[in-house]
């Protein structure tokens, strides 16, 4: 989920002191402990870097601080990673991705312990934070082919990013599942599969990244994802344009980086799409 603003708008504007660190490395949030820290929140796979934090031992720390570990499963999703067996406090989910499946929903789940939940029980219910009856039946329609639909993304994702890995315009690649990622090990300890999620960087920066969004056939131009159709999107001119370039830099969220969320199409479609698009950049 895209909580960027959430964390740097709205939180400080409640009084709320936030810090960010690369959570890839635990030292850096060793440093970034303080006193009164309440939360330690992750993302991973990060979104749209596919950056990978080990959640078990920043989950540990947390434990010995005392500080909550929330982490946003929503791109690994229950099938591929289970964070509340890993040690942490709560795990988040988008439903409108993977869960739901098919684009056709907005909702989103917290999975923690019974006592927790109770604690929450208010909250939502002052907030009005409660999923509708049909968005409800359309999770659990989704439930029931969550599993297969993460074989397949997750084998295609694999194809889609040894492909990319082999193509002249691209500079690299960041999916889990490859042997190179710079977390490859840590997702393989926490990870059952890698799921659907990749991204990649094309020379030429955000005019290159406009031209493959423009000459793309199959894939869909859309900023979702976990849907079964391929939807690509170029996150400096489009999901995160409204953050600052050298924040966006900081992150590592590149002006030639593209976000690849991989539908269940023949594998050797998308790849078609792509190198078609790819050779007019």
């Amino acid at each position: 989920m895209y909580l960027q603003p959430f964390f740097s708008e709205i939180l400080p504007g409640l009084g709320i002191d936030v810090t960010f660190v690369d959570t890839t490395d635990i030292e850096n949030v060793k440093k970034a402990l303080k006193p009164d820290t309440k939360m330690i929140f992750l993302e991973t796979p990060a979104n749209p870097t596919l950056n990978i934090c080990d959640i078990r031992e920043i989950a540990g720390l947390a434990r010995k601080q005392g500080v909550i570990c929330v982490v946003d499963n929503t791109f690994a999703t229950p099938y591929f990673q289970k964070p509340l067996l890993l040690g942490a406090d709560i795990s988040l989910s988008s439903c409108t991705k993977y869960i739901g499946g098919h684009a056709d929903l907005l909702g989103g789940i917290v999975v923690c312990s019974k006592d927790f939940m109770k604690s929450l029980a208010k909250v939502v219910g002052y907030t009005g934070g409660v999923m509708g009856l049909h968005e409800a039946w359309l999770c659990i329609r989704g439930l029931k082919t969550l599993h297969i639909r993460m074989e397949r993304h997750a084998e295609n994702a694999q194809k889609v990013a040894s492909f990319l890995e082999s193509h002249p315009g691209v500079e690299w690649v960041r999916y889990p599942g490859l042997s190179d990622h710079p977390q490859h090990e840590a997702a393989k300890k926490q990870m059952s599969g890698y799921g659907g999620m990749l991204s990649f960087s094309i020379r030429g920066g955000i005019e290159a990244g406009n031209r493959l969004m423009n000459n793309v056939r199959l894939c869909s131009l859309a900023v979702s994802l976990g849907a079964t159709d391929t939807l690509i999107q170029h996150p400096a001119s489009m999901t995160h344009a409204c953050v600052p370039k050298e924040v966006r830099g900081k992150v590592g969220i590149t002006d030639g980086l593209v976000r690849l969320s991989i539908g269940i199409e023949d594998p050797e479609d998308i790849i078609a799409d792509l190198e078609q698009a790819l050779s007019k950049v």
